[in-house]
């Protein structure tokens, strides 16, 4: 404890360090402040409202990356969600236009211009977005808007993608003149500011209406702390592949003949899997806000079937995150890539011969941790939905009856617990935290002060390897 307190009294020693992290402080607080001023045009109370009834659609799952500012339609509404979109799309086509291909292997010139053509795709989406939310608000009948017209469309457009585009420039600043990973900061940032409520609800419900006894209050606590623990144990968690390079002779010189390792992360998707899977899934439910489909008594039926925390919603949501955990690696690892380059430059892994061999051993270890990686995201997920809402299992055809009789109610109806944290949200803090730790402690040590963890060694980030 007392290294780690030197550490963080080193970190305000160091004055250009401490002038990033009091940069990086202050563009918080801007991007706070800016989350509190509302839309012209909007009845933001009975919008808040609204949200607060249709907290499982895809309207709830993009307000939590908006640290609840779209449920009151501020300036930041859109949050950072145009500016991840357009970069995983961006992503997603380097794999197949060539052009996006070509810029991503020319270095720094070529992720300036990837970079971009990001913030122009985001802007366009964002005029997208604000564009639907403004037509979807005058066509509603919850009256929301107070004067509609082409006057509070054009306002809105204007209004939401400035905000995103500012937004965007204050992640780029963070990035460049404080401490790193800006995007992810302004994300994490609007998540944690739940925490005072969240804190305050678990003492209410303790103390004051005594919904929770102290035996439900530890599983509470315990079952977050383990979930944390799981978090730290997985995101640092990777399988280091021993490489061997043969050693060679350029000129009169001796190259080569030592041995590393390559690391491949059990979750090398981060939190992207969750959010493409939780997003799809939200879609439906978002589809039961239309009368004219809500009407239809068989659509209605298959819509709920697939309603939050019922069977058939968690089967997909395990599938959904399977499959896009091994969608997203193979964007980002290529076996077959990664083979041709080490026999390029003479190495290869011990006991497995070069070329084809070397991509089948790679393919079939990275098929195994993906296998792990997306299972952890899976349970990670489906946890706080358990304590929330419980499985709905009564709702299953034939045994749901038996199960309603004689399944204890915490499993089919949850702990009722209302706490703000969620498995997705959890995941992005935590390994946002990890990230910053890293930052800060590789500015420490590149001054000559030790880290946070001395004796074990510098604490690793998502990204390290």
């Amino acid at each position: 404890m007392q290294k780690f307190l030197e550490a963080v009294a080193n970190v305000f020693r160091v004055p250009d360090l401490r002038n990033r992290i009091l940069f990086t402080l202050a563009l918080l607080a801007i991007y706070r402040l800016g989350g509190h001023i509302p839309t012209p045009g909007i009845d933001a109370n009975r919008l808040e409202q609204y949200f607060e009834q249709n907290q499982g659609t895809l309207f709830g799952f993009i307000d939590l990356f908006s640290g609840g500012m779209f449920r009151r339609l501020t300036i930041f509404a859109l949050g950072i969600m145009p500016y991840i979109t357009a970069s995983i799309i961006l992503q997603l086509l380097t794999v197949v236009v060539p052009t996006l291909e070509k810029l991503s292997k020319e270095g720094e010139l070529g992720r300036r211009k990837i970079t971009q053509w990001t913030r122009y795709l985001t802007v366009g989406l964002a005029l997208m977005q604000s564009f639907g939310i403004a037509t979807a608000l005058q066509a509603s009948d919850g009256n929301f808007v107070l004067n509609p017209g082409f006057s509070f469309v054009a306002m809105t457009m204007l209004s939401l993608t400035t905000g995103t585009a500012f937004i965007m420039w204050l992640g780029e600043q963070i990035s460049e003149r404080g401490i790193g990973n800006g995007m992810s900061l302004l994300i994490f940032a609007g998540i944690v500011v739940g925490l005072p409520q969240a804190l305050s609800e678990i003492y209410t419900n303790v103390f004051v209406t005594r919904n929770w006894n102290v035996f439900q209050t530890l599983i509470i606590i315990l079952m977050m702390i383990a979930v944390v623990g799981l978090i730290v144990l997985v995101e640092r968690g990777e399988r280091r592949i021993p490489v061997q390079y043969a050693k060679r002779v350029v000129g009169r010189k001796m190259m080569g003949g030592q041995s590393t390792h390559m690391p491949l992360k059990v979750n090398a998707g981060g939190v992207i899997p969750v959010i493409f899977a939780s997003s799809l899934l939200a879609f439906p439910q978002t589809l039961l806000q239309v009368p004219w489909l809500r009407d239809i008594p068989w659509v209605r039926s298959a819509l709920q079937s697939i309603g939050y925390a019922e069977p058939l919603y968690i089967i997909l949501f395990v599938a959904g995150i399977i499959f896009f955990c091994f969608f997203y690696v193979s964007i980002i690892f290529n076996p077959n890539e990664a083979a041709d380059n080490m026999r390029k430059y003479g190495g290869f892994i011990p006991g497995i011969r070069p070329g084809k061999n070397t991509a089948e051993y790679l393919n079939k270890i990275l098929t195994r941790i993906t296998v792990v990686g997306g299972l952890y995201l899976a349970i990670l997920s489906l946890v706080p939905t358990i304590m929330i809402s419980g499985v709905k299992l009564q709702h299953l055809p034939l045994v749901g009856n038996w199960i309603d009789t004689w399944f204890p109610r915490w499993l089919l109806d949850g702990l009722g617990v209302t706490f703000y944290f969620g498995g997705t949200s959890l995941l992005i803090v935590v390994g946002v935290a990890m990230d910053t730790v890293n930052q800060i402690e590789a500015q420490l040590i590149m001054r000559h002060y030790e880290g946070f963890t001395p004796r074990a060694g510098r604490i690793r980030g998502r990204r390290t390897a």
